[in-house]
């Protein structure tokens, strides 16, 4: 097979030839995987990525300080002190599910490789009875909160290269873990190369392959954009789009006050924020700097600030963004008309490469260049960003480490289920004897309404159970 002229100008344009060093050693169909990965690279932005990459810019927003930026307000969820009146915000949260104009959004590009999961993250099985995997934990919730307002909620799944077919899969195999799939729409992220960081050249980690990543959760936006998934959601009457990720079984996009919040105040942008007590989690902080909401990611705040406290002992930046958001559609279709909404973060990684002579090189320092957008970058482009504060404990338990792991594994997600399970059971009037474990059906029971459909008041759970709605 000759690569096609054409093709082999641009890439020696680019100053790229390295990547075609192994291309004689190949066959019919390696020289066909490789060409067809060389044809949809974006030659035209390499050059851009490049620079980048070997001169990487200051950071675009400094890190905050007691004198530069401040906590914005944060609407407490469920505090009748509240600016919004608790009843009002879930009122119009209601009105707005009940009418059909919330849409959601569920980010779902993550490989489970860490866990020790083969395939998509979403298939992690997190149930602590009844072994039910992330996408049913949440695609659950959108059946349950059907069930509750009589209307679909439309979903849009993000998936990346690397599980895109084994999530389509899934759904087909799964009837879409119980959802309409008239209202479920599938699109893809994008992949950018990762380039070396002392030369800016692209990797091979194989000899018909190059190193690709997806472009972090910021890709959102612009591949929602090209697929046809902002018509898609118009073309349903949705308005609002709620957006969470797969990898947070308690996430709650759709919880009526929140989206009342959002609604209420007329914002572009709205987030759910939970309370740091401790500088040294791994969470950024929402803040406002100049009348403008950002994000600064925890690797960004230096120490000190991040360990600033007030004078009733709480810290100065404790909104610690946990990656729920909600937008409205027309603020999505604005800015995605433009091509520098969402600039590129670079991250430092370690990632495997073929040498001159072909050896696979695992390298245990960061050899290379991963470029990623974040969707939180948006904020700043809003009119208005509204902040709700929610408790950790009802809507925060990211899986993000194997078993094992100080913070954010399996076994802590599990416990964090079977905690938020034995409280809305509380809530509800049922007492679970000391030692039991109880799941809630997430496609059926919502909070304390529903469980009160199934258990009375003063019911008493006294073996292993998951609750659910016939």
């Amino acid at each position: 097979m000759i690569i096609p002229p054409a093709l082999a100008a641009t890439i020696a344009s680019a100053d790229q030839t390295p990547v075609l060093r192994f291309w004689d050693r190949l066959d019919p169909r390696g020289q066909s995987r490789l060409l067809a990965q060389l044809e949809a690279v974006r030659w035209d932005e390499l050059g851009a990525l490049r620079r980048l990459a070997l001169q990487p810019p200051t950071a675009s927003v400094a890190a905050p300080d007691s004198t530069t930026a401040v906590t914005p307000p944060c609407h407490l969820l469920g505090n009748p002190q509240n600016g919004t009146a608790v009843a009002e915000a879930i009122v119009a949260g209601q009105q707005a599910l009940t009418q059909g104009r919330v849409g959601a959004i569920l980010v779902a590009g993550g490989q489970g490789t860490r866990l020790g999961c083969r395939g998509p993250k979403g298939l992690y099985q997190v149930g602590p009875l009844s072994g039910a995997t992330l996408f049913e934990v949440l695609l659950g919730k959108l059946r349950a909160v059907r069930r509750r307002y009589g209307k679909d909620v439309p979903l849009a799944i993000m998936t990346s290269s690397a599980t895109d077919a084994d999530t389509k899969a899934y759904l087909a195999a799964t009837d879409c873990c119980g959802l309409d799939p008239r209202h479920l729409f599938t699109f893809q992220q994008q992949d950018l190369p990762a380039l070396d960081a002392a030369t800016g050249n692209l990797l091979l980690d194989a000899p018909d392959h190059v190193a690709m990543a997806p472009d972090g959760h910021g890709g959102m936006l612009t591949a929602l954009a090209a697929s046809g998934g902002l018509e898609w959601f118009a073309a349903r009457g949705t308005e609002h789009l709620m957006s969470f990720q797969v990898d947070n079984p308690l996430a709650m996009p759709l919880h009526p006050e929140f989206i009342g919040c959002h609604i209420l105040a007329h914002a572009d942008i709205s987030t759910q924020v939970v309370r740091k007590t401790d500088p040294a989690e791994r969470v950024g902080v929402v803040v406002s700097i100049a009348g403008r909401t950002h994000v600064i990611e925890y690797s960004d705040l230096p120490a000190t600030v991040a360990a600033e406290r007030l004078g009733d002992g709480g810290l100065r930046f404790h909104a610690g963004s946990i990656a729920v958001h909600g937008f409205t559609r027309a603020f999505l279709e604005r800015v995605a008309a433009r091509h520098d909404a969402l600039p590129l973060h670079l991250a430092h990684k370690a990632v495997p490469h073929l040498d001159a002579t072909g050896t696979l090189i695992k390298p245990k320092v960061p050899n290379a260049i991963k470029f990623e957008r974040f969707i939180f970058d948006l904020m700043p482009l809003a009119d208005t960003v509204c902040v709700v504060e929610i408790a950790a404990e009802e809507g925060f338990a990211p899986l993000k480490n194997p078993v094992g792991s100080a913070a954010d594994a399996p076994e802590h997600v599990r416990a964090a289920l079977l905690r938020r399970a034995h409280h809305l059971l509380s809530r509800a009037g049922v007492s679970v004897r000391e030692g039991v474990e109880v799941e809630l059906d997430p496609a059926s029971i919502l909070d304390e309404q529903d469980i009160a459909a199934v258990l009375p008041h003063g019911s008493v759970i006294d073996s292993p159970q998951v609750v659910r709605q016939p």
